[in-house]
């Protein structure tokens, strides 16, 4: 039985399907090897720098995608909006939140964002938590340490008292190192609420 009292959730890849399925759709809708995208965000400097500064509010989505679109050779017009086109919400991972925050857990969102909190569904991030770090809001992003501090302390919580949920392994060592338990959500959404339940209280 755990003794953790908040859960932390990624958004992109954990509370929706996959985000690199979504950008090798895109790939094979416009031609490029299917995973250009992520090749690029892995291995090109440029690329990287972009995606910084789009996550920590350095760079607004309109400036990032004709930038980007120009490595890619695509056009750049709502490239965000196809880029992640073929993402669906997961309803099994939203309602496992949903159980969680009614059984007593704090509830928290923690979101590398390519946009504002407006471009979340407000009235589902107020369903399902307590509280949000939208990195572009904050200027922070993960595996920034501190963004992991700050969505613990808006929860009101020790790092050590919250579990972390995401869907990239980089994204979980630092809140290891600060005390959280954490999961990796590899696309089963029974599999991950068991690891969670296990942690919480």
């Amino acid at each position: 039985m755990g003794d953790r009292r908040g859960l932390i959730v990624d958004f992109g890849g954990v509370l929706t399907t996959d985000v690199f399925a979504s950008f090798r759709a895109f790939c094979q809708v416009e031609g490029l090897p299917e995973d250009a995208v992520r090749e690029r965000f892995r291995t090109d400097p440029d690329a990287r720098a972009l995606l910084e500064a789009l996550e920590t509010g350095a760079l607004a989505s309109a400036e990032f995608e004709p930038r980007f679109a120009a490595l890619l050779e695509v056009s750049s017009e709502r490239l965000i909006e196809r880029l992640f086109g073929g993402m669906e919400p997961d309803a099994a991972m939203l309602d496992g939140v949903r159980a969680a925050r009614r059984a007593g857990a704090r509830t928290g969102l923690l979101s590398n964002s390519w946009g504002d909190a407006t471009s979340y569904d407000q009235a589902l991030l107020e369903e399902l938590f307590d509280t949000w770090v939208i990195s572009s809001e904050v200027g922070l992003r993960k595996p920034d340490p501190a963004i992991y501090e700050l969505a613990a302390e808006r929860l009101g919580l020790a790092p050590s008292a919250c579990v972390f949920v995401d869907d990239l392994p980089g994204n979980l060592k630092p809140a290891r190192a600060l005390g959280m338990a954490t999961v990796l959500h590899r696309g089963d959404a029974a599999a991950t609420l068991a690891e969670v339940g296990a942690h919480l209280r």
